[in-house]
């Protein structure tokens, strides 16, 4: 009988798989898997399938119709007085430190040192792993001062059960750079919007149990320190610039007005946790404009009162009454949180249009979790497109994976004065793991310009 078991075991999952796909119709060899697809069928295989999927889809069949994407509708946004913006996040004054820091290396040139992780879902000791392996902390947790910057791309929640742990713990890595003159960026990801939002279908109920109840886990997202740790210390996406004189991290890029670029006005990283879709239409200015939708969407979020019992058991309670419909594209399938078209559209299409992104956003590169490899960092377009999730997570049991982005601008060349004019720039992307190093750019530039002091 033992063995009667085993076999039953093995051949349960391959019987319902073949099931899934027979009631579902495959589009021809010819036609390319839309994100709708995939996005249906990882329903459809439920917590076996690594994909998250938009509530959109939750139980909706195929329609068979590759491709659709939603009504893009122009509005007027209004946004409420309590807005978080880039310059509360990261205060101005962060500015003349980085200035101070500058002049003190400006003989010998500028360098700057990113480290950049992604998904965590619940996973306290691989989270710890990572980090120090990645030199972000030392062997207690601690911040250890060997980077300027630490950025996670958002889904610490979810999928495991070390919610409370990991967010605490952001917020004490958070202040401990501060003294030491780094910064961490925090960013919300698709799953830390559906815990506000009600849709807890990737919750555990063990997780639950670290907070007490379902009431005190909806105050803790909500009213408590994680909900407002998520207000005031998360965005939605991030610009963060390579060099100083081009700003504190989340100086917006708009395209419209800045018109005479300088030889670095693209020197900076996009951060994000689904994808900057090129279709969607609130991109500029950038970031500030998502960002001005995602608090304002928030804030509606968390101020409901009471809050609506969570999906499932209970019906899906979508966003609320007076949401926008900027705010809805922020959610959507196609917007920041959801997209998966730079992981998933073939090269050629991606490489094709990618660079119309960066353009708009003043960046060159973009960075972004959401859609896991759990063998490696994918790199795509010589490492214009960049994605970090390798399920990091023992909920996926993927690579433990870090990405760092070390920049440096060197004088190559003095006016009458000794004042340099001509600089070498140049950035290395490296993918980090525990066994190996995997360069993914190493891109160098010669520029002609006043950087000395900036």
């Amino acid at each position: 009988m033992p063995r009667f078991f085993q076999f039953v075991a093995i051949l349960a999952p391959i019987v319902a798989v073949f099931f899934v796909y027979q009631s579902s119709p495959i589009p021809s060899l010819d036609t390319v898997i839309s994100l709708d697809f995939l996005d249906v069928v990882a329903q459809r295989l439920s917590y076996s399938w690594p994909l998250a999927v938009h509530p959109d889809y939750e139980n909706q069949e195929l329609t068979g119709k590759p491709g659709q994407s939603p009504v893009q509708i122009e509005v007027e946004i209004g946004y409420g007085e309590d807005t978080v913006s880039p310059d509360h996040v990261y205060p101005a004054h962060h500015e003349h430190q980085e200035e101070e820091k500058f002049k003190e290396k400006e003989e010998k040139g500028f360098s700057r040192t990113i480290v950049a992780v992604g998904d965590l879902h619940g996973d306290m000791p691989n989270a710890q792993t990572v980090l120090e392996m990645a030199g972000v902390v030392d062997e207690n947790g601690n911040w250890a001062g060997e980077v300027d910057y630490f950025v996670q791309t958002g889904d610490i929640i979810d999928r495991g059960d070390d919610t409370i742990k990991l967010y605490l713990w952001m917020d004490q890595l958070r202040d401990q750079a501060k003294a030491q003159g780094g910064i961490v960026l925090s960013h919300l990801g698709n799953h830390e919007w559906m815990n506000v939002i009600g849709d807890w279908r990737y919750v555990h109920q063990s997780e639950i149990k670290t907070f007490g109840s379902v009431a005190a886990r909806q105050k803790m997202l909500s009213s408590g320190r994680i909900g407002r740790s998520w207000a005031h210390n998360y965005t939605t996406t991030s610009r963060l610039p390579l060099h100083p004189s081009l700003g504190p991290p989340n100086t917006d890029y708009d395209p419209l007005t800045d018109l005479h670029d300088s030889p670095l006005s693209h020197a900076a990283i996009s951060f994000v946790h689904g994808g900057l879709a090129p279709t969607y239409p609130d991109l500029t200015p950038f970031p500030s404009k998502i960002n001005d939708i995602s608090a304002s969407l928030l804030k509606k979020l968390q101020n409901r009162d009471p809050q609506p019992a969570p999906h499932p058991p209970n019906p899906y309670p979508g966003l609320p009454s007076d949401a926008t419909v900027a705010e809805h594209r922020l959610y959507g399938s196609d917007g920041p949180l959801w997209y998966r078209g730079w992981a998933l559209e073939p090269e050629e299409k991606v490489c094709a249009i990618v660079d119309d992104v960066l353009q708009m956003t003043g960046t060159r590169r973009m960075v972004m979790g959401h859609t896991p490899d759990f063998q490696k960092i994918v790199s795509r377009c010589n490492g214009k497109i960049i994605i970090i999730d390798t399920g990091i997570s023992h909920a996926y049991g993927g690579a433990l994976s870090a990405l760092s982005i070390h920049y440096t601008l060197t004088p190559t060349q003095n006016d009458v004065n000794g004042k340099p004019t001509s600089w070498k720039e140049r950035e290395i992307v490296t993918a980090l793991y525990i066994d190996r190093e995997e360069v993914l750019a190493d891109d160098e530039r010669d520029v002609m310009g006043n950087f000395y002091g900036w």
